[in-house]
């Protein structure tokens, strides 16, 4: 297969301008020939269309983004003949959560709750029909003028009930590493509520104006929310509530047993705030370890610290394989 660039025609689609590119496969802006609309065109890379599970995995993206109706997630449209590999998806107009953050680094709270409703719906919708996004974060948001949202890239989604699929890389097992939950570092599926804890992520970032994991490497960011909690954002950002503070710390609990069970369950508190418990002050959201001995803390810190190190080893000898 060729690589495609602007200007080319692929069936009756003209593409007009490159979106973006990732690992497995490039975004064209392109016009429908047939009715002049424009779509997105999603093209794996030719590589990409050679591993026959990469394949796969695309074409699972294909069809859960066609399962999926619901205004605050982008439309994937049912596949004609054609003559190569490729995703027709709905065009949106509006700009990137990442481009907005970008711009004014922290939102108004209020902002930052709307959009965060927004998301929460289309979530709820999402989640009830059994799929989870995995990958949440302000790079695949879109925000319209009115603070309307849809989610985007449904590159290493999954239905609940779908079979494993063996991947090649780390990409797809993980997530990014700023907004991957720690049962995903940890290596396992993740479900609903890791999308819950990516959305914790976003609201903590849309309030402060920073994620609450840092490091100088992916492996130590994702090391860090299997070891520390996160600092309460009321000390980043005094004009958050405290009830706010509270509906954030239960999102992003270490243990998704802890955690909202459902996207509405969270809207739920962030619309009727007056109604949230709040619990001491300083109150942290992870109770992990909480009235173990100090010896057995050490170890079991140690142990956490090393999955990450194996998760990226074990991908490591796949990529290679």
């Amino acid at each position: 297969m060729t690589t495609l660039e602007p200007g080319a025609t692929l069936d009756h689609y003209r593409l007009e301008a490159t979106v973006s590119r990732s690992g497995m496969s490039t975004l064209f802006r392109a016009t429908d020939l047939n009715d002049g609309k424009q779509v997105a065109i999603k093209v794996p890379h030719p590589e990409m269309e050679a591993d026959p599970i990469l394949v796969e995995r695309f074409k699972r993206e294909q069809e859960i983004g066609q399962t999926l109706d619901h205004p605050g997630i982008v439309k994937t449209f049912n596949g004609e003949n054609r003559s190569r590999v490729y995703m027709v998806i709905e065009w949106v107009d509006g700009r990137l959560l990442r481009t907005i953050l970008n711009e004014g680094r922290k939102l108004p709270i209020e902002r930052a709750i709307k959009i965060t409703l927004g998301i929460c719906d289309a979530l709820d919708f999402m989640h009830k029909r059994g799929v989870v996004h995995r990958d949440l974060k302000p790079e695949n948001i879109m925000v319209d003028e009115q603070d309307g949202i849809k989610l985007i890239d449904f590159g290493i989604a999954m239905k609940e009930d779908a079979r494993r699929l063996t991947y090649a890389g780390p990409s797809p097992m993980l997530g990014t590493p700023d907004y991957i939950s720690p049962e995903q570092v940890k290596g396992q599926r993740g479900d609903q509520r890791s999308d819950i804890y990516a959305l914790g992520i976003m609201l903590y970032e849309m309030l402060t104006g920073q994620t609450p994991y840092s490091g100088p490497n992916p492996l130590v960011v994702m090391n860090e929310r299997l070891l520390n909690d996160p600092k309460p954002v009321r000390k980043l950002n005094r004009e958050i509530s405290p009830e706010v503070e509270e509906i954030l710390f239960r999102a992003l609990e270490r243990d998704p047993r802890h955690r909202y069970a459902t996207a509405n369950e969270m809207a739920w508190d962030l619309e009727h705030p007056e109604q949230v418990g709040v619990e001491e002050e300083g109150r942290r959201p992870v109770r992990l370890a909480r009235g173990m001995p100090a010896a057995r803390r050490m170890v079991l810190y140690a142990a956490l610290a090393l999955v990450p190190v194996a998760l990226f080893g074990l991908m490591l000898v796949l990529a290679h394989r």
